[in-house]
C-alpha cells in the first residue's frame, strides 16, 4: 500500500511540475484526474499514511524560481471535481448543498450560477487606487508567481478601472488562447522551424501555449502571443500584508453585492470580459439543462473548455457553507468526457478515399475519449505524420472533439521503443497497386487508378454518369451503391452489360425504373470525345480542358499517345495537367477500360487534329451571364463551342464578349468597366449562324 501511495505521489508531482511549470504535459488531463482520484481514495481509506506534501494537500505547483514569489492575500484554492460526468453529477451537487444548508424537500429550489470551466491559466489581478499593480499565477495556492509584466500585454485586461469600481480589489479569472489564435501561432512556429531557427517548437494545445506565454521572462515575446482573458471572481480587502481566509474575504465587502451573478455584472460594468454563457439557474433541473446545452455547444466555442462550474448564487450562503480542506463547499466543477487520452499505436495503415486520396491512419489500442471508444486516428498525410513523428509502438495522445475525426496530437517520446521505424508513404496504392503520386506543391498522395481501383469505384461511376460527362439519367448515388455492393458493377464497362434481370433483382427497383435506366445507358453511348474524356475522371482534366484536348487532337488515340511536349502545345495546358494525363494513360488498366467502353458501343464523332481551329470563333473567349429569353446557359455554351469559341466563367481583359440576359450581375458590370462588347441572345444567334 505504501509503495503504491509513494508511486502515485511521485507520478502526480512530476506531472504537475511539467504541466504547471514547464508547460510540457506528460499525460492527458483525464489520466492525471484518474491518478489523483485513486490517491484521494487510498488516503481516505488509510489516513494514517497521509503526508503534508501529498498532491492532494496542494493546489497547482510551486512557483518558478525565475519569477518573484507573491503571497496571495486570499488563497487561490481549486474547487471539487464531480466524478460522475453524467447529468447525475449536477443532481448530486444540488443534494449535497441542500443537505449542508439543512433544507427540506418543502424548501424552494436554490439559485445557482452556472459557468464554463475554461481550459487556461488562473490569474489574480490586484488593483490599488484603480490601477493594476500586480498580477500573479495560482502557483501552489498560497504563493504564486509575479507575471505583471506579461499580463499587461493582454489588451482585454484593464490597466485602470473606472471610479465606479472600489479603489482596492482583487479580480480573478482565466488567461486562455482562442483556437484560431492557437492555429495561427502554431503555423508561425512551423514556419520558423522550417527556416531552421533553433529552440523553436509547436505547442500541444491552447492551454499550454497560453501558460508558456504568461511565463515568458521577456514581455516582448509574451506580447507576440495572442492571449485572451475572462473574469469570474472578485475579492475585497484592505491594503494589508495580512492574508485573509476565503470566508473572511467574503465577509469583508463581497456580501455588498448579494449574489455571485451581481458580482459578474459588476465586473462586466468595470470593463472586464465576462463570459456571455454564464447563467443563473434554479435547482438541479437548471444545472442539468445548462450542462446539456453547453455540451451541445462545446465544439463550436472559439476556445477550449473541459466542463462547467456550478456555484451557489447567494453570497451569504457561500460564507455560511465555508470550506473543506482545499475546496469550497458551495462550488463544483462538472467535467465532460475527456477530449484527450493516451494509448498505443498498434499499426499505421493507409486508407484510400473515394477520390483516390491516400490517408495514413494510426490503428490504436482501444481507448475511450470524447464519449466514444476510439480505435483509429487520422494522421492526415505524410508531412503531418513526419512532423508529429508517429511510429508503430508509440504511446500517443489522441484527441476527439464532438464529431471531429480522432487525431493524434502528440507522441510521448520518453516511452518510444528503440527499434521504432519512421513512417513512409507507399509508392503504390494499397488497394489496386496503381501508382501513388504526390504532385508538386500538394500534401496528399493520390492513387491514379480511378477506373480500376475498387476504393474509388462508386465515385468513378457517378462521375462518368454525370450530366456533363456521358450523362446516364436515373443513375444516382443510392443505385450505384446497390450495383457495386451487389457485385454487379466492378468497372465502368460493367454498366453496359447490365440486363433487366440484374436490375429487377435489386431492392426497390420497379420494372419501369429498370427499363428507364437501360434506355438511359443506351442513349449515353452516343456522346462526344470531350464528354467521354471528362467522364474518365482524370485529375485536373475538367470540362474546359477536355474540350481543348478534343479540339486539338481530334481523336482518343492521339490524346492517349501524346507526349508531354505535345500536350503542352494545347491551349491552357501546363506541366501539371500534362503530367497528369501522361501518368493516367501510362497505366495499362486505364487504357484497357477505355477500349472496353468503346467495345460496349460508346462512340463519338472524331475529327482531324486541329480541324476546329478553322471555325469562325476559334481563338475567341466569351462569358455568359444572366438568364437568356429562350436558351439555357448550357445551350448557349454549346452553340459557342460548336463555332470554335471558348466559354469562360469570369470576365478579364482577354474576354472577347459577354452574352448577357436578364438579371445579369457583376460580370456585366465588369465588362462595361473594361469596355468589353455586350451581346444579347439575338446577337449570339447571329454570331453563331452558319455563313
Amino acid at each position: 500500500m505504501r509503495e503504491r501511495l509513494a508511486r502515485l505521489r511521485e507520478q502526480l508531482q512530476l506531472a504537475g511540475h511539467h504541466y504547471h511549470v514547464l508547460d510540457e504535459p506528460l499525460m492527458p488531463d483525464a489520466e492525471y484526474d484518474r491518478l489523483f482520484r485513486e490517491l484521494q481514495a487510498l488516503e481516505a481509506e488509510h489516513p494514517e499514511f497521509l503526508t503534508p506534501d501529498s498532491p492532494t494537500q496542494r493546489v497547482g505547483a510551486a512557483p518558478m524560481a525565475s519569477f518573484t514569489q507573491v503571497r496571495h492575500r486570499v488563497p487561490m484554492l481549486s474547487i471539487h471535481t464531480e466524478t460522475d460526468i453524467s447529468e447525475q453529477g449536477a443532481v448530486q451537487f444540488d443534494a449535497r448543498v441542500r443537505k449542508q444548508l439543512q433544507l427540506s424537500e418543502a424548501d424552494p429550489a436554490l439559485d445557482y450560477v452556472a459557468e464554463l470551466k475554461f481550459d487556461g491559466l488562473a490569474i489574480s489581478l490586484i488593483y490599488s487606487n484603480h490601477l493594476l499593480v500586480q498580477a500573479c499565477t495560482r502557483g501552489d495556492g498560497e504563493t504564486g508567481e509575479d507575471v505583471t509584466h506579461n499580463i499587461r500585454t493582454i489588451g482585454q485586461i484593464p490597466l485602470r478601472l473606472p471610479h465606479t469600481a472600489p479603489p482596492e480589489l482583487e479580480v480573478r479569472g482565466e488567461v486562455y488562447m482562442r483556437r484560431d489564435d492557437f492555429e495561427h501561432l502554431n503555423n508561425r512556429q512551423r514556419e520558423r522551424i522550417a527556416q531552421g531557427l533553433k529552440n523553436e517548437k509547436t505547442f500541444v494545445n491552447p492551454r499550454n501555449a497560453a501558460a508558456g506565454a504568461v511565463r515568458q521572462l521577456d514581455p516582448r515575446i509574451a506580447a507576440q502571443r495572442p492571449l485572451s482573458f475572462f473574469a469570474y471572481a472578485l475579492h475585497f480587502h484592505a491594503d494589508t500584508s495580512q492574508p485573509l481566509s476565503p470566508v473572511q474575504a467574503t465577509l469583508n465587502g463581497l456580501q455588498t453585492y448579494g449574489s455571485h451573478m451581481q458580482v459578474l455584472l459588476a465586473l462586466k460594468s468595470w470593463g472586464f470580459p465576462v463570459s456571455e454563457h454564464s447563467k443563473q439557474v434554479s435547482g438541479a433541473n437548471g444545472l442539468i439543462a445548462f450542462h446539456h446545452d453547453i455540451a451541445a455547444l462545446r465544439d463550436r466555442l472559439p476556445f477550449d473548455i473541459d466542463g462547467v462550474v456550478y456555484k451557489v448564487n447567494d453570497i451569504s450562503l457561500q460564507a455560511r457553507m465555508g470550506m473543506v480542506s482545499r475546496e469550497p463547499r458551495w462550488a463544483v466543477a462538472h467535467k465532460y468526457p475527456a477530449q484527450e487520452e493516451f494509448t498505443t499505436v498498434q499499426a499505421i495503415e493507409v486508407q484510400v478515399g473515394r477520390t483516390g486520396k491516400l490517408t495514413p491512419v494510426a490503428k490504436l489500442a482501444p481507448v475511450f475519449v470524447g464519449g466514444v471508444t476510439v480505435t483509429n486516428a487520422t494522421l492526415h498525410n505524410e508531412d503531418e505524420a513526419r512532423r508529429k513523428d508517429v511510429r508503430v509502438g508509440d504511446t500517443v495522445v489522441v484527441r476527439r472533439a464532438g464529431d471531429v475525426i480522432p487525431e493524434v496530437v502528440s507522441v510521448m517520446l520518453e516511452k518510444r521503443l528503440q527499434d521504432a521505424q519512421i513512417f513512409t508513404m507507399p509508392s503504390h496504392c494499397p488497394v489496386c497497386q496503381s501508382l501513388a503520386v504526390r504532385e508538386e506543391g500538394e500534401a496528399d498522395y493520390r492513387c491514379i487508378g480511378g477506373l480500376f481501383c475498387s476504393a474509388q469505384r462508386k465515385q468513378a461511376i457517378l462521375h462518368f454518369a454525370h450530366r456533363r460527362a456521358v450523362e446516364v439519367d436515373d443513375l444516382g448515388e443510392k443505385l450505384v451503391d446497390q450495383l457495386v455492393d451487389a457485385g454487379l458493377v466492378n468497372t465502368l464497362p460493367d454498366l453496359y452489360k447490365l440486363g433487366f434481370s440484374h436490375l429487377a433483382a435489386l431492392d426497390r427497383m420497379a420494372e419501369k425504373s429498370a427499363n428507364n435506366l437501360l434506355a438511359s445507358l443506351e442513349r449515353s453511348k452516343q456522346t462526344t470525345l470531350a464528354r467521354f474524356l471528362f467522364g474518365l475522371g482524370i485529375r485536373h482534366v475538367g470540362e474546359a480542358t477536355a474540350k481543348d484536348l478534343a479540339r486539338h487532337f481530334g481523336g482518343m488515340e492521339a490524346i492517349m499517345d501524346a507526349s508531354i511536349e505535345q500536350l503542352l502545345t494545347v491551349n491552357d495546358i501546363g506541366p501539371v495537367v500534362a503530367q497528369s494525363l501522361r501518368t493516367f494513360f501510362d497505366q495499362p488498366h486505364n487504357r484497357e477500360v477505355v477500349e472496353q467502353l468503346r467495345a460496349c458501343g460508346i462512340h463519338w464523332e472524331e475529327s482531324a487534329p486541329g480541324a476546329r481551329l478553322d471555325l469562325p470563333l476559334a481563338g475567341h473567349t466569351y462569358v455568359i451571364t444572366g438568364t437568356l429569353p429562350t436558351l439555357s446557359r448550357e445551350q448557349a455554351q454549346a452553340l459557342l463551342e460548336e463555332a470554335g469559341a471558348k466559354v469562360a466563367g469570369s470576365v478579364s481583359k482577354k474576354t472577347t464578349g459577354v452574352i448577357a440576359g436578364e438579371a445579369a450581375g457583376s460580370k456585366l458590370d465588369k465588362a462595361n468597366a473594361l469596355g468589353i462588347p455586350v451581346l444579347d441572345e439575338a446577337a449570339l444567334m447571329a454570331l453563331v449562324k452558319p455563313r
